[in-house]
């Protein structure tokens, strides 16, 4: 059998939407079906009952955390690392307002409006909760990690070190979601695709991507190639030499990386991150890979997690990478151990 981890998983995003509580209730229908009809006025007094149960406990509650459990247990994940978004902590405000466009533009009014809807919790009390339910999962035979996703912006590197002092992590992703201050991944900014030059695009992406990767503040540098998320991109031969680039600062910097599920089920552009060809240049590269669901919701725990484990197998590699208190441990990826 093989070693299956998830590393990259989330608690919550927002915004708070209608379509935010109608994906919520889903999670919970995978867990706890509701008995009564659907859209029946019963039915529907139940799921207010549970959301506004839900709501009023938060996602740091243990009652949400255990159904990451369950699936967790359901899926037959060895270990599973919780991280959030640098920008859902309150104390990380100032940082994103820096880097982001959040002028008086189309752009940057929907971006402002965007930051004060998500940015809601407390580092110390993400990371506490997690924390606390270390002992909970590892009575179930799951090892439960500590991690932060970071935004990288150029120029932040002295606002990061001391974010990620603020906690014990137990690893730290690298992360970009922006070009030149525009959250490319928002489908409501998606119309900017069509306002640049792809090609000058990718670059100044991969250009940050590097420079995130030459920080040495990351453990894991995720989605290396999520700028495709909606599917505007360069033919791939155009690419490749970024991608060997990327993998060569990863081998110079000994930095992980991971095979990323989430822009496959949940977006437009249906394919795992990196692409086939980026991973085949980073295997040869040597570079160490972790599994990633990228789920937000706890039904989505696992996903793929089997089918990109048994990809890494069939392409050669022997080992995953897996982290405890900011030190890297490979585990084989084959196993006899049930």
């Amino acid at each position: 059998m093989l070693y299956y981890v998830d590393y990259h998983m989330h608690l919550e995003e927002g915004p708070y939407s209608f379509r935010w509580l109608d994906r919520t209730n889903q999670a919970f229908d995978h867990f706890h079906p509701i008995a009564e009809p659907q859209h029946s006025r019963a039915w529907l007094e139940a799921s207010y009952a549970r959301m506004h149960t839900r709501l009023q406990r938060g996602a740091y509650d243990e009652s949400w955390l255990d159904l990451y459990l369950q699936e967790a247990l359901r899926k037959g994940l060895r270990e599973v690392g919780i991280v959030d978004h640098l920008y859902r902590f309150r104390e990380t405000l100032p940082y994103f307002e820096r880097h982001l466009d959040i002028g008086d533009s189309p752009l940057g009014r929907l971006q402002h409006t965007w930051l004060h809807q998500v940015c809601t919790e407390r580092m110390e009390n993400f990371a506490a909760a997690i924390q606390a339910a270390k002992p909970r999962w590892a009575e179930q035979g799951v090892e439960l990690r500590l991690g932060l996703e970071a935004d990288y912006f150029a120029g932040g590197e002295k606002d990061l070190e001391s974010f990620i002092a603020m906690a014990d992590w137990d690893y730290v992703i690298g992360s970009i979601h922006y070009v030149d201050g525009w959250g490319f991944d928002n489908p409501e900014t998606q119309f900017r695709f069509d306002q640049v030059d792809l090609c000058e695009l990718y670059g100044r992406f991969f250009d940050d991507v590097e420079r995130m990767i030459n920080s040495g503040l990351f453990d894991i540098a995720a989605h290396l190639d999520n700028l495709k998320v909606f599917n505007y991109r360069p033919a791939e031969e155009l690419l490749l030499p970024y991608y060997e680039r990327i993998a060569q600062a990863l081998k110079r910097t000994n930095t992980a990386t991971e095979v990323n599920a989430g822009l496959f089920y949940r977006y437009p552009v249906k394919e795992m991150c990196p692409s086939s060809s980026f991973i085949d240049v980073l295997l040869r590269h040597d570079v160490p890979f972790t599994l990633s669901s990228d789920s937000h919701f706890p039904d989505d725990v696992g996903k793929y997690v089997a089918d990109n484990a048994l990809m890494l197998q069939q392409r050669g590699q022997a080992e995953i990478a897996t982290f405890h208190q900011r030190k890297r441990i490979m585990r084989p990826l084959a196993t006899s151990t049930s």
